[in-house]
């Protein structure tokens, strides 16, 4: 079984993006399934064509896209994907949209084939915070998620995918008071453990 798994780059101004970092430390193996490591462009369209042409090279059993939520207190894998781009700010080609359909075809909402309460489960068995959350929001993340189910809609029915926000680095939030972070050591541990539910769940 193989794993894509997908990490932005930074954004918004910052000099790293945890997703990213965690992603690139992930072990090439994890519950017997291939891991397959991938850095993705945080900007819209140009994200699901990189994460596209994975698919079609690796032909993974899983795709799971991990993103940074700045914010949030704990590693929350998303349960739906809204046909809606509407950028807070520009991405990182400088694109704003707003209240833009990301498919004129698509549906009006996916929701995830990964298990999400198991992945939740699973990261508080380790000893780390994790909720379900039920809105990616609506800039390159939902997009992500959004069009890689509109890809298994219409090219790859066999394809599970889904999406896990993880908060900020500790080093991000040192001129933001009361922000809350995750070390790296311990989102690599929590992203683990959610690959490990999904591939338990699959098997």
């Amino acid at each position: 079984m193989k794993v894509l798994v997908t990490g932005f780059d930074p954004f918004g101004g910052e000099t790293m993006n945890p997703a990213i970092e965690a992603v690139n430390q992930l072990p090439a193996t994890i519950a017997g399934a291939t891991i397959v490591k991938l850095e993705i462009p945080t900007v819209f369209n140009r994200c699901a064509t990189v994460v596209r042409e994975a698919i079609v090279r690796e032909r993974p059993a899983v795709v799971l896209s991990i993103g940074q939520a700045g914010g949030r207190a704990a590693l929350t894998p998303e349960l739906v994907a809204i046909n809606l781009s509407d950028g807070r700010i520009p991405d990182n080609a400088g694109q704003q949209p707003v209240d833009q359909p990301i498919q004129t075809d698509g549906a009006t909402a996916y929701f995830t084939q990964l298990p999400v309460k198991a992945m939740v489960a699973a990261i508080r068995a380790a000893g780390l915070p994790s909720t379900l959350s039920t809105t990616a929001g609506t800039y390159v993340c939902n997009h992500l998620m959004y069009q890689v189910q509109y890809l298994r809609s219409t090219e790859f029915p066999e394809l599970r995918a889904g999406f896990m926000h993880i908060p900020f680095l500790p080093s991000q939030v040192t001129d933001r008071p009361n922000t809350p972070s995750l070390a790296l050591a311990d989102d690599v541990r929590g992203i683990t453990a959610a690959i490990t539910a999904i591939v338990q769940q699959t098997e």
